[in-house]
């Protein structure tokens, strides 16, 4: 009997409209595009401007476009997975609202947060729903509203991050293809070089921490830069080995988008070229936790059936690892 696995079958996106580039940078900050795009890869970025939206509102639109290309019924779906550092509020769930919103009645929802690490982890989760058999249809999407979270006067963040969602659908699959194999790694000393220091439980909001800037990202530049290249090359590398892939084998790395340098150390440490390295890292900076979907969304149709694809991440706390997975359709 053939083992049951999970496959991606549908893809979805959603970017918004306004376009932050570097030359509007040069007017926020002390930098230039010559300096962002040589240290990061990055031309230009989305922002989600629409009044009162936040993450759901992009997660929701991703959903919907991975619907309606689909033709998929909402009310098959058993289960929403929203990957996001950047929830639209403490303690209500963003995935149940968007759940609900794309017509998911009878689905559960829950979030996922591992940093830019969240869709990857979600990964494994989806599938491992999909491969104990009690469920046949879960969507996983990464959404982030970095811009909420982002201080503009902040030279080392302001120039890095966007907004984004992708989605995608895991659903049973009896071919061999889908999900194969993972290494999921995270470590805690990574705590102090990438977070936000206020508005959790040990530092709840107040005046002196609005004041102080506590609620924006922080990140110690260099330090997360060495970690995220060694990391992610390091993982990258083990589950190749230890699924006997050479490089000829691969068909397609989908390295989270934070750093054209990293990416590309990575790509370099299991001997890719770079026609099979996804990129998009130069339209839409570093989204968190859509980076990986977004991959998707933009290469599907370039994708075949039963091509081997390696996915790879890093993220603040820190988390990162590497998951192998088979392509199950011609677009």
């Amino acid at each position: 009997m053939t083992k049951l696995t999970a496959a991606i079958t549908a893809v979805g996106k959603y970017l918004p409209e306004y376009i932050l580039t570097n030359k509007e940078l040069e007017t926020m900050v002390e930098t230039n595009d010559e300096w962002i795009t040589s240290r990061t890869g990055i031309k230009e970025r989305r922002i989600l401007k629409e009044k009162n939206a936040g993450t759901s509102f992009m997660a929701i639109k991703a959903a919907e476009d991975l619907l309606q290309k689909s033709g998929v019924n909402p009310k098959e779906i058993d289960l929403v997975i929203v990957a996001t550092a950047t929830p639209d509020m403490p303690v209500a769930s963003t995935a149940v609202f968007t759940a609900s919103k794309i017509g998911a009645t009878n689905a559960f929802a829950y979030d996922l947060q591992a940093a830019c690490s969240s869709f990857l982890y979600g990964m494994s989760t989806a599938a491992s729903y999909i491969e104990s058999g009690r469920y046949k249809k879960v969507l996983l999407i990464g959404a982030d509203k970095m811009s909420s979270i982002i201080d503009y006067t902040d030279r080392a963040t302001c120039i890095i991050f966007g907004d984004g969602a992708g989605a995608v659908l895991f659903e049973p699959n009896n071919e061999g293809l889908g999900y194969q194999d993972q290494y999921l790694r995270s470590d805690g000393v990574g705590r102090e070089f990438l977070k936000i220091d206020a508005g959790g439980s040990i530092l709840p909001p107040s005046e002196e921490t609005v004041k102080n800037k506590q609620h924006f990202v922080h990140q110690e530049g260099k330090t997360v830069f060495k970690f995220a290249v060694s990391n992610m090359a390091d993982v990258s590398e083990k589950i190749l080995e230890r699924n006997n892939l050479t490089k000829d084998d691969v068909n397609w790395l989908a390295a989270h988008q934070a750093n054209k340098r990293i990416i590309e150390a990575t790509a370099n440490r299991i001997g890719l070229e770079n026609e099979k390295v996804m990129m998009n890292i130069h339209k839409y900076g570093n989204t968190t936790s859509a980076t990986l979907p977004l991959l998707l969304s933009d290469y599907e149709k370039e994708l075949k059936k039963g091509d081997n694809l390696i996915f790879a991440a890093f993220g603040g706390g820190f988390t990162w690892g590497a998951i192998y997975l088979k392509w199950a359709y011609n677009a």
